[in-house]
């Protein structure tokens, strides 16, 4: 596979002016984290001091968020003073004047306003305390690459960029990036968002894939990176394995999809500003590093994760037409995996304890009606892609 495939090259300068700043351009380590990219951010604070939190790169979102608690160590003022913000509910709050990602001061000033979110976390299931929006990237070369899991951002021009150019749709005043794919012969843009764990399009498209394409693998239940942020409809969404996307110069194979409604997918178009069907999440672009498709190898719970840190059952996938774990219900509250707490884990820390070679049995401890009760549950390969020629299928149970 051309080396090229294996970094995600981003040159977002959207047309706003670059702040001259000492360092120009900084490479820092980052954590994969059920395929949110995770680096170190910093805070600078009185007399040399500087604030470490987790910050995730989310350019799929034009919002700046970070926690109550962050912004209240940082003195971030609520930007409505008529009233007292409800701290158990997201509020509007001034937005910090800069950060640091390792020795590079990443100025502000083009976001007046954040989003503080009640808790610890920017979102369930999360490490990060803040997040690295659109709006703060664009002004920005960044490149992700996923086989050193490093992360570099500079100012534009420093960051040698390698790899087949490719024309995106920026959004001039939020640096949201659509690019044109095609899939089935047909042309459609398709949001760049490494902030997601999974690809979206369309539910409308998926439908008549699935239906024209009855070979193509797909499933009820969003298991591994499908699942999400833990919504009540994860545990509903038909999931498909796509065969091909050509997405700008790259051609991906065998893409995890899950549906994008049509009320939330008309939100998400008028935000991008141009016609668009869906998203490609960031675990199609990690394993262009890897392996043709990603494989979806773990014990078929679709779980939500819950403010206090407990993962809570929202249902069983079913596995060659019955439940996978039938023992589980919805529900349940998974405690541990083979002896690994999941209360305050992270989800991608959860779903590496529940993933393994096919037909390896995981231990689950579970509570239910405030007993607790252990089950056997077996690795299944969901959404299996059909073996190439000279392959062998993965082993069923």
């Amino acid at each position: 596979m051309k080396s090229a495939t294996r970094l995600i090259a981003l040159s977002l300068l959207a047309g706003s002016a670059w702040a001259q700043t000492a360092t120009r351009l900084a490479t820092v380590p980052i954590t994969l984290d059920h395929n949110r990219i995770i680096v170190d951010v910093y805070f600078p604070g009185p007399e040399g001091s500087k604030t470490r939190v987790r910050g995730w790169v989310d350019n799929g979102n034009a919002d700046l968020w970070l926690t109550d608690g962050l912004a209240k160590k940082l003195g971030l003022q609520p930007v409505d003073n008529t009233r007292e913000p409800s701290r158990d509910k997201p509020h509007k709050v001034e937005a910090p004047r800069e950060l640091l990602i390792g020795p590079m001061t990443i100025p502000l000033s083009d976001l007046k306003e954040a989003t503080a979110a009640p808790g610890n976390r920017i979102g369930g299931g999360m490490s990060a305390e803040i997040n690295l929006p659109s709006t703060l990237l664009r002004n920005y070369d960044v490149v992700v690459d996923y086989p050193n899991r490093e992360l570099t951002i500079g100012a534009p021009g420093t960051v040698h960029l390698r790899g087949m150019a490719v024309k995106p749709l920026i959004n001039a005043q939020n640096g949201l990036i659509q690019i044109p794919g095609k899939i089935e012969g047909e042309t459609h843009n398709l949001a760049l968002d490494l902030g997601a764990t999974v690809s979206f399009i369309s539910s409308d498209l998926l439908s008549q894939w699935q239906k024209a394409h009855p070979q193509w693998p797909h499933m009820t239940g969003a298991v591994g990176p499908a699942n999400m942020w833990g919504i009540k409809d994860e545990a509903s969404w038909e999931v498909l394995r796509v065969a091909q996307i050509q997405y700008g110069g790259l051609t991906l194979k065998d893409v995890v999809v899950a549906p994008f409604p049509r009320k939330e997918l008309d939100w998400f178009e008028k935000r991008a500003g141009v016609p668009t069907i869906g998203l490609i999440g960031a675990d199609a672009l990690d394993e262009l590093s890897k392996v043709p498709a990603i494989n979806m190898d773990v014990v078929g719970l679709v779980l939500h994760p819950e403010q206090d840190g407990r993962y809570t059952v929202l249902g069983v996938a079913d596995y060659e037409g019955r439940p996978s774990v039938p023992d589980v219900k919805g529900g349940d509250v998974l405690v541990s995996v083979d002896g690994g707490r999941a209360k305050g884990a992270t989800m991608g820390q959860v779903w590496s304890l529940l993933e393994g070679s096919p037909g390896t049995v995981r231990t689950l401890v579970l509570e239910r009606d405030g007993k607790q009760f252990t089950v056997r549950a077996p690795v299944d390969r969901f959404l299996a892609p059909e073996p190439k020629k000279g392959k062998v299928k993965a082993p069923t149970r």
